[in-house]
Formats: structure tokens, C-alpha cells, sequence
């Protein structure tokens, strides 16, 4: 699938929505008010294609109502995209590059490309962002990986009164803890207030069942009294240049958070230049989405971001009132 085959495919509105529900209902539309799937309908316009609105004006939007609970709907109720007036066309379209793009895609770009209001960029690609997140967090009892970096400038690059100490950080940068499932290849990302090791192992316990499962890091210390609590810990010595240890029946190393932190960071530094750690936890999970679906095509990708829309509403107004906090 590339970006031509889909603006052949969708050259409008109407066929834009019916794009979207293939890819997020198939056979089956799902009324987002009740859940009904057995009696839901597509209320079709007297041209076949558009209907007028409340103030006249023609709208291409597919409207189903529901059998069930009486009540109409679209594909886009409900969602990210709930109450949007930007074209569903451009949704697919920026849904595709921010799916396919491995660096990720700045909201200046999506400004400039599309034709809109820089404010409505930002807020577009964030609602996307929040429909990365993973849904139903479970909880690992496998072999993880864990690793954590600093995200953020250097102090001394700053101007003086720019420059800030923060607990926990590198001078003003933003610890962030990784785990990697090394057997479904997933990536977890978190914002972190510090690298203490009780910050640390309460991450780690809120995703792994530590006592059944085997623990990779480096040599740091925080991780020596979490590595008791799992079922085995082994770790690699990066201070004697040390990446990969062989041992009866594993090879353990870190090597895949250390891959990780080197794309997300490149990505960071050179498509958006700088994150806020207020918003920093959406682009952690565009970029854990992105790492944790690498084997699928840019069309699986796609397709499973569309399944992951619903209940993920992301109004403006709070988003930006953390913006300028």
C-alpha cells in the first residue's frame, strides 16, 4: 500500500468513510452508544451519496442508526476523529504517514502538506498519538529487557536562564524506562520521575510478574535489589565494554532497549526537535506502536491503528491548557 493507492481509492468523503469502516468494522458496523451489532443500518442519501445537513448545506458523511437503541451514528462516533471538521479524506492520509514513517511526522509538516492551522495539526497528530496507546495493558511473565534513558538537551547548550536541575534527571532531561518483551518483541515506554531503584522496580512491577519472569539490564545498581525479586537476572557490563554475555541456553543483552533509544532518540532530535515531558508519553507510545508492529506491513500497521480509534476522544482545550503549563 502506498499514499497513491489509497488517494485512488478514496478520491472523496463518502468513500473515505467507507474505507474506514472496512478497515474498523469489516461486515459487521458496531453501534458505539450501546454495542449493538445485529440490527444496525445504513441510512442511505437520496443521491446515493450526500445528504443535506441542518443548514442545508450537502454532507458526503455515512450515517447508520441503530436498531437497538434507535440512536444514528458514523464510523468516526465516538472516536479520535468524533466531532472533527477536518476531511476524513486527510485523516486517512495523515493515519497512513504516521504509520508508515519510522521518524515520525512533525505537526509542521502536516501544517504545511495539508493546508491547515498549525493548532489543528498539533491536535491531530496527538489524537493519533493517544490511539497508539496500547489497550488492555497486560501483564508480562516472560524474559524483559529493561533499560532507561535521559531525553532533553544539554544543560550547557542552554542559555543560562534556561538552564534547570531536576531530580532524578541529567540536568533538566527526562528519565524515561523501557522494557522490551524479548518473545513478542513489544516495547513499553514510561515517563519517570527518577532512576531510584524504588521508582524503577514500581514501573516494572506494574507491567511484569517479576517472580515469573527473567530480568536482562546493564550493570547499574538500581537494578541489583529489583533482579532478587525476579526469577533470574543477568546482566551485561557496559562499563568494561561488555554488550553481549553467553551463558548455558540464553544470550543476554540489552542491545534491543539500547536500538530502541537510538531511533526514538534521532526521531526526536530530528523531526520534532523538542517534546515537552508533559506530552512526551504520546510520542513514547507513537514510537513503541511503531517498534512493536515492525514486522507488519505499512497497511497491517494501518489497519490496526483503526481498531484501536474507538473511546480515545482527546478534546483541545485540556491538551493545550498542559501545553502552556
Amino acid at each position: 500500500m502506498t499514499m497513491i493507492s489509497i488517494a485512488e481509492r478514496i478520491p472523496d468523503e463518502a468513500s473515505a468513510y467507507a474505507y474506514l469502516e472496512e478497515l474498523r468494522w469489516g461486515d459487521t458496523p458496531e453501534c458505539p452508544h450501546c454495542g449493538n451489532t445485529e440490527r444496525c443500518y445504513f441510512l442511505n442519501p437520496a443521491n446515493g451519496k450526500s445528504r443535506a445537513t441542518r443548514t442545508g448545506a450537502q454532507s458526503e458523511r455515512r450515517v447508520w442508526k441503530c436498531g437497538a437503541c434507535r440512536k444514528q451514528f458514523s464510523v468516526i462516533t465516538n472516536t479520535i476523529m468524533h466531532g472533527t471538521k477536518i476531511p476524513v479524506r486527510t485523516w486517512v492520509f495523515v493515519i497512513f504517514e504516521m504509520c508508515s514513517n519510522k521518524n515520525g511526522v512533525a505537526a509542521r509538516e502536516i501544517e504545511r502538506r495539508y493546508g491547515m492551522t498549525p493548532r489543528s495539526a498539533w491536535h491531530m497528530t496527538h489524537r493519533i498519538r493517544e490511539a497508539m496507546t496500547e489497550d488492555g495493558l497486560d501483564i508480562w511473565s516472560t524474559t524483559v529487557v529493561a533499560d532507561e534513558t535521559f531525553i532533553g538537551g544539554k544543560e550547557a547548550n542552554k542559555h543560562a536562564h534556561q538552564r534547570q536541575e531536576v531530580g532524578g534527571g541529567v540536568g533538566g532531561k527526562i528519565p524515561v524506562l523501557t522494557l522490551i518483551n524479548t518473545e513478542t518483541g513489544k516495547a513499553r515506554s514510561r515517563v519517570i520521575p527518577d532512576v531510584t531503584a524504588a521508582t524503577l522496580e514500581k514501573a516494572i512491577a506494574d507491567q511484569v510478574r517479576m517472580n515469573w519472569s527473567v530480568l536482562y539490564t546493564d550493570e547499574a545498581r538500581a537494578y541489583q535489589k529489583i533482579g532478587r525479586k525476579f526469577a533470574q537476572h543477568h546482566t551485561v557490563n557496559h562499563s568494561e565494554g561488555e554488550y553481549v554475555r553467553k551463558i548455558p541456553g540464553r544470550t543476554v543483552t540489552t542491545n534491543r532497549a539500547e536500538n530502541f533509544f537510538s531511533q526514538l532518540k534521532r526521531s526526536l532530535d530530528g523531526t520534532h526537535h523538542h517534546v515537552s515531558r508533559e506530552h512526551l508519553h504520546r510520542y513514547l507510545a507513537e514510537f513503541d506502536y511503531r517498534y512493536s508492529t515492525r514486522d507488519e506491513t505499512d497497511a497491517e500497521r494501518m489497519e490496526r491503528l483503526v481498531g484501536q480509534v474507538g473511546g480515545k476522544r482527546l478534546a483541545y482545550r485540556p491538551l493545550a491548557t498542559s501545553r502552556a503549563s
